[in-house]
């Protein structure tokens, strides 16, 4: 079976490069599923990486995150773009289910043949990601998606791992989830190149934009450096996603004129090799000796008869 999938991959590769929706759903389960023929695939599709536009989208749950990229979407095709989405939903801690509901949301572009939207579990991972993301967003680049949105999964302040994977951060507010205060912790906010206060039809919204501007009014910014923009929006109206749409266009002039938009594709690529890696030598760990080399280090650690640094030294030479 896995010989057969990995003939199959050129084949796939050719389909997804051509719009086959099915083909590209393959490919990315092949990523998900970590398959054997995923280095296959990874090649193919290297020639292709660093076409598209990568918009990361996060916030706090309700904040209004599926019905933004929602209309992201009609703007963004409006405009010509093939257009890519990559929702991620949390995974239950105990029975590792996903309701991925996302999907349900973006109902309007499924007979769209130049959209494709793709639910992701994170499967436990912190960070508002799947682990899978950064290569999921290789295929969709592969696939000749102009724009990928990549919606996190909306947990909080920490959610911090989408600035390292996306070209353009937007973080959502809505009126009534904090006060000014709130609006200074560190955290989710300090990753924004784009404030989109959502909801903005509310009581309070006024106050929420006087926070932020407030907020980014202490930063320190040398000559030239990118200050966030901040939008009003009432996504489920369809109100101000132009203004979104041409914010996300000014920051991505700024990082192709300052050189940035390099920089950052090479953080990304150099967190994704990092992660590649430490996954191999995980697993090397986990077959060394058959398994009970780390069972074995901690149970003598336990006793007190090595340290924890003699014991992962010892570890990593039997690598």
């Amino acid at each position: 079976m896995i010989q057969r999938r990995s003939r199959d991959v050129p084949s796939l590769v050719a389909k997804a490069r051509e719009g086959d929706a099915r083909s590209v759903a393959r490919l990315i389960s092949l990523v998900e599923n970590d398959d054997p023929a995923l280095p296959e695939v990874a090649a193919a599709m290297a020639s292709h990486a660093g076409r598209a536009q990568v918009v990361g989208l996060t916030g706090a749950p309700g904040v209004g995150k599926s019905t933004t990229t929602n209309e992201l979407v009609r703007a963004l095709r409006e405009a010509g773009n093939r257009v890519g989405v990559l929702a991620v939903d949390p995974s239950s801690p105990f029975t590792g289910g996903a309701i991925l509901g996302d999907r349900i949301r973006m109902q309007d572009h499924t007979a769209d043949s130049g959209v494709y939207i793709r639910s992701m579990s994170s499967r436990g991972q912190l960070g508002g990601l799947s682990a899978a993301t950064p290569q999921a967003v290789r295929v969709l680049e592969g696939a000749g998606c102009d724009v990928i949105l990549v919606e996190t999964v909306g947990v909080g302040q920490a959610e911090v791992e989408i600035a390292s994977l996306a070209d353009t951060t937007l973080v959502l507010l809505a009126p009534g989830m904090g006060d000014a205060i709130q609006a200074v912790k560190a955290g989710v906010l300090e990753i924004a190149d784009v404030f989109v206060i959502n909801k903005a039809d509310r009581p309070g919204a006024d106050a929420t934009y006087r926070d932020i501007q407030g907020m980014l009014a202490l930063g320190e910014r040398g000559p030239g450096e990118w200050r966030p923009q901040v939008v009003r929006a009432v996504a489920v109206k369809n109100e101000g996603i132009d203004d979104v749409v041409a914010a996300v266009g000014k920051h991505r002039e700024w990082l192709e004129s300052t050189g940035n938009l390099r920089r950052r594709r090479e953080q990304r690529a150099a967190a994704e090799i990092s992660a590649l890696a430490l996954g191999t030598l995980r697993a090397r760990m986990g077959d060394l000796r058959g398994g009970a080399a780390l069972p074995a280090l901690a149970a003598r650690v336990a006793d007190g008869t090595i340290d924890p640094h003699a014991a992962a030294a010892e570890l990593l030479a039997g690598l």
